[in-house]
């Protein structure tokens, strides 16, 4: 035996020995059975809410983000003494510990870039030291959530930064956004940070909304099945903590996207049938198929009462009909905002008692309301019960976290922990597989490098890449210029690039204003882009959207939504002086929002959607470009010809969409459309039983072939429809999707199980289902290119 085992056995034997001491066994059975790691969660939770005072109750319900210079030394450190000061009877949650919020520049989600966030190590140094203050400095010793953003990774210094919420919708993937939010995770709680403020799970139908590009799009089942891999990457498949995992926040409950106006916060003035049948879904499905640790109400309002004050909806549907067990943690200021913009309540004290009472458990970012709770328990306007009710939920989850027992990180391999060579590579996987081909007619892509000539790259952004909201700075971003130099090289084609177009003078997400750059500016730079075109053999142009043209507007000073969905700025007229060119030309969209891009679609040779593609936009940008990433993603929202179209969404009512005099009712291109660089047949659909009973099941199968000469990807998509039904029913609904990879000429049977749940809806007496009738069941590559068969529910 090595030394070191042999003094370790030593040491565990006579650690075994000492419990058998008089005193080991009186000081074991003088401790309080909630610091026992032993005895069971509800025990715990009894014995240490038994031990509190109102005033300790209602601390693990407060917050702290943009006050945190009260908790913080001169140089930004966490004091003890000061949070001591502040909280002497502890602190339930702390705000993006990564953040500089608190200090002379603030961080978060107002970062203006003026001061870099905290690294990695600083990170973790931070958890830790606020995490020793609230274990052993107060006086039960209860931990602390800290929440972070994690949309579409960890949204901190240096981590890695994969492709924004919308483009993982695209790859159709769960199994692959599992992976990546299972790195998000691991390089959260690498820092310390043990909540993420995400999966969002809004369906959104509002593209004028610039929070769309958060969202993974227009389908509720597309939304649900992205939003439950997130979780499972994020949270993993147990109630109990790994090492390695976050809990996750499901946001924003509900109907949050599909805005009045198309404007962020809007009314969201939408029936209870809609709500169960469009809005519910995706939170109802995650909700009873894992185990989200919290669910997020949203800024709007349903009916005239905003998310944050409807005890309907946070308390009857979330908890007693879905049975939800964990938390709901207020919107940043979404209890504030009862005041001072729905206008429901003029003070503190009441904004609090109706969130409360609504069923919000905790409030964030700062205690605006919640820390007049004792007051308003001794007025007799909440009830301790109803504390003690929500507490007993916050410490549940806390002795899940395993916090208790290991409050701490390691600060000295949180930076190892992060950006790893793998998550890089999963990264530009993520990328390649997110990108969607929108036309290709030409057969132009994929580009070969050896007949190309003289390749000339124009966009700012093909340089200065955007990644979208909810990012900090990763480590590197590789831009679309720096992907094709690299390939430029390897094959040996020349490149240059002219800027050709500017859409804003900075595209900093978190500033107020928003600097357009001026027409005579773009004019100048249209002349010389189309000047160096006049002696190049191929053309790449990158427009789109940056993190200033499409965002959250959080504030009526800092906006984000949009009155139109064309490109903005003198993106087109650069587009059309250079297709007046006649040159072979490819057009490579990086945004946030779909864009009505109907010269695009009519004069480009090849048109590729990229959204925003994170850190590796580059590496998978020539992936795709030169053929050694055949695109299979699909559009998960329908793109409009024009914002006079909206709503554009796919699953409409029949009595919609009649016509126009001076236009198309139909999409520029549909949901869940996507081209590839090969071809593929669909057979038509068999059913395995033609009839069923009402609760009865039966599988589709179809047969896809690849037909063309190179490997891809297709996404095959079922859709049903209940042909006749006592309430109006869409003309089409997603119900499954498949992401299958086949060689030339190889074919496969897909199936898919067709279940009471898929054939069912709300009655007029809004009670779930199946009546009897025919139902179309159809499959294709997108919602438009179907075959059908017939099923008959008897």
């Amino acid at each position: 035996m090595k030394r070191r085992q042999f003094l370790s056995s030593l040491s565990g034997a006579a650690s075994v020995a000492a419990l058998g001491t008089p005193a080991a066994m009186a000081a074991a059975a003088a401790r309080p059975v909630y610091k026992d790691p032993a005895a069971p969660v509800p025990a715990r939770v009894k014995d240490l809410l038994g031990r509190m005072t109102l005033e300790e109750k209602v601390a693990q319900m407060l917050c702290i983000w943009q006050e945190k210079g009260i908790i913080q030394d001169a140089n930004g450190e966490f004091s003890a003494a000061k949070a001591a000061k502040a909280y002497p009877n502890g602190l339930g949650m702390l705000a993006r510990p990564s953040d500089r919020q608190g200090g002379a520049e603030a961080g978060g989600a107002g970062d203006s870039g003026a001061r870099a966030n905290r690294n990695a190590q600083e990170t973790a140094t931070y958890t830790n030291a606020a995490q020793k203050w609230a274990v052993e400095q107060t006086r039960l010793g209860i931990p602390l959530f800290m929440h972070e953003e994690s949309l579409h990774g960890y949204v901190a210094k240096d981590a890695t930064s994969f492709p924004q919420a919308i483009a993982l919708a695209s790859t159709f993937d769960p199994p692959l956004v599992r992976k990546v939010f299972s790195v998000a995770a691991r390089e959260m709680r690498a820092r310390g940070a043990n909540l993420a403020l995400a999966p969002v799970v809004d369906v959104a139908r509002e593209p004028r909304w610039g929070r769309i590009e958060e969202t993974f799009g227009e389908d509720p089942h597309v939304c649900a099945e992205m939003g439950k891999a997130a979780v499972l990457g994020f949270q993993g498949e147990e109630r109990k903590l790994a090492k390695d995992k976050v809990f996750t926040t499901l946001k924003h409950m509900t109907g949050h996207g599909q805005p009045e106006s198309g404007t962020n916060i809007g009314p969201a003035e939408v029936t209870e049938r809609t709500l169960r049948e469009e809005f519910f879904p995706p939170f109802e499905c995650i909700i009873k198929e894992t185990n989200a640790a919290a669910v997020m109400p949203s800024y709007n309002e349903i009916g005239g009462l905003p998310s944050h004050a409807n005890h309907w909806l946070l308390h009857k549907v979330l908890r007693e009909e879905w049975g939800f067990k964990g938390l709901t943690v207020s919107d940043y200021f979404g209890v504030k905002e009862l005041i001072t913009r729905h206008r429901l309540a003029d003070m503190p004290k009441d904004a609090a008692t109706r969130a409360v009472k609504a069923g919000v458990d905790i409030e964030t970012p700062d205690a605006f309301g919640y820390q007049l709770l004792p007051q308003l328990v001794k007025e007799k306007k909440v009830s301790v019960a109803e504390i003690d009710t929500v507490v007993s939920r916050i410490l549940e989850w806390k002795f899940l976290s395993g916090l208790f027992e290991q409050p701490y990180v390691d600060a000295a391999i949180a930076d190892s922990l992060t950006a790893t060579p793998e998550a890089v590579a999963l990264a530009r996987e993520a990328a390649a597989r997110a990108v969607v081909l929108l036309k290709n007619d030409k057969g132009l892509l994929p580009l070969d490098g050896k007949k190309v000539g003289k390749v000339l790259l124009l966009g700012t952004h093909a340089k200065d890449t955007p990644i979208g909201g909810y990012s900090d700075v990763p480590r590197h971003v590789v831009s679309v210029y720096e992907g094709l130099q690299a390939e430029s090289q390897r094959q040996g084609f020349q490149l240059e690039y002219r800027e050709g177009v500017r859409i804003t003078e900075e595209r900093i997400w978190g500033k107020d204003e928003i600097i357009f750059t001026p027409p005579q500016t773009n004019a100048k730079l249209i002349a010389e882009a189309v000047a160096a075109a006049r002696n190049a053999d191929t053309i790449i142009m990158v427009l789109g959207d940056n993190e200033q043209t499409s965002r959250e507007a959080w504030a009526d000073n800092h906006l984000g939504d949009r009155q139109t969905l064309d490109m903005l700025g003198q993106q087109n007229e650069l587009a059309k002086a250079i297709f007046d060119l006649g040159k072979p030309t490819v057009v490579f969209l990086l945004n946030g929002r779909p864009l009505s891009v109907n010269l695009l679609a009519e004069r480009a040779d090849a048109l590729v959607e990229g959204w925003y593609l994170g850190q590796e936009t580059g590496h998978a940008a020539a992936d795709v470009l030169f053929g050694r990433a055949n695109p299979g993603g699909k559009m998960p929202v329908s793109v409009a010809r024009h914002v006079g179209q909206l709503p554009i969404f796919y699953n409409h009512k029949p009595s919609a969409r009649r016509g126009y005099i001076d236009g198309s009712t139909k999409p520029l291109y549909p949901f869940g459309y996507g081209l590839s660089y090969t071809s593929f047949a669909f057979s038509e659909p068999r059913l395995a039983q033609a009839t069923i009973a009402a609760n009865g099941s039966t599988k589709v199968s179809v047969d896809v072939t690849n037909t063309g000469k190179r490997a891809g990807d297709e996404v095959v998509q079922l859709y049903i429809r209940d042909d006749i039904s006592s309430a109006t029913r869409p003309v089409l609904e997603l119900k499954g999707f498949q992401r299958i990879t086949l060689q030339p000429g190889e074919k496969r049977t897909v199936t898919f199980n067709i279940k009471p749940a898929d054939l069912q809806f709300y009655n007029a007496d809004m009670k779930r289902v199946v009546e009897p009738g025919n139902f179309t069941i159809s499959v294709g590559p997108d919602s438009a290119t179907l075959k059908s068969a017939k099923l008959l529910v008897s």
